[in-house]
């Protein structure tokens, strides 16, 4: 665990997480935390602590949310990577509004998969192998990997229209891709082109994958775009794909539930209404 991820998770400062972090540490008397090659590690007293109020957080969470639905609030809680959110989720949203007015849905993202029991998340929208312990995960849909770039550079001074026309441009590339499951980089893509794989040693490099399609829309190289997140760019002429081929991805894109959450009416209906999007689009 890290100071910076529960900031970001919090919306709030690393130093105000620091911060009250030692401020319960001196109200309790003991250490809950040490620090282990630059992140926090629970010490023996944290661990007995975290274990003896996890039920009652828990308890409090599920009260919240029955309290706030008979009251006729319905509040759907998604967590999901912020390119998805960017480049997919939020542009068709008002659909879903327009459609269940009732509904209101809380969209936090974030590059870690989160405890769906334990810190109050309803939905995870994520790209993997669809198998999460306690969970329901129901597949929405495939992905594959392609060159995208913005049209500038098909018709530039040196046009790219081959796959040997990438030795004279610029290579974006994802820096987020942490495994097989989060899609190819562009060593994996260019191998199975039966391109030189060294030309992935070159250019510039982009902690989030939305990030990285934005770079390549404002003409700065070629990015390797999931089709799901690249579709509407692709669509709208921003993004051209110069050239093959496709590269599937080893992850789907699931919806994941806990069991309890899956039997909301509130869960049912974004599920059905996401369903929808997705074969409206095509995908």
């Amino acid at each position: 665990m890290s100071c910076t991820a529960a900031a970001a998770d919090l919306f709030v400062t690393q130093a105000a997480v620091s911060h009250q972090i030692r401020a319960l540490e001196e109200f309790l008397g003991v250490s809950l935390f040490v620090r282990r090659n630059r992140k926090l590690a629970l010490t023996d007293a944290g661990q007995r602590y975290f274990q003896a109020i996890d039920g009652a957080f828990a308890a409090m969470r599920r009260a919240t949310r029955e309290i706030s639905e008979t009251s006729g609030e319905k509040i759907v809680r998604i967590s999901t990577l912020s390119s998805f959110a960017s480049k997919w989720l939020i542009p068709r949203l008002h659909r879903f509004q327009a459609l269940h007015p009732e509904i209101n849905p809380m969209i936090a993202t974030t590059q870690r998969a989160v405890d769906l029991h334990r810190e109050g998340i309803d939905v995870a929208i994520r790209a993997g192998k669809g198998v999460y312990d306690g969970l329901v995960s129901t597949k929405l849909m495939d992905d594959a990997v392609f060159p995208v770039c913005a049209p500038s550079l098909r018709a530039g001074q040196t046009p790219l229209e081959t796959l040997r026309g990438l030795a004279e441009h610029v290579l974006i590339h994802d820096t987020s891709l942490v495994s097989p499951l989060d899609g190819p980089d562009w060593g994996t893509w260019l191998e199975a082109a039966g391109l030189d794989v060294k030309l992935a040693s070159r250019g510039p490099g982009y902690s989030d994958t939305g990030m990285a399609i934005q770079a390549a829309i404002a003409g700065q190289g070629v990015a390797l775009g999931r089709r799901v997140l690249v579709a509407d760019d692709l669509a709208h002429g921003h993004l051209v794909r110069p050239f093959g081929p496709d590269c599937p991805t080893e992850g789907s894109w699931y919806f994941v539930t806990t069991p309890e959450a899956g039997e909301r009416p509130a869960i049912a209906a974004f599920l059905a209404w996401l369903q929808e999007e997705i074969a409206i689009a095509g995908l």
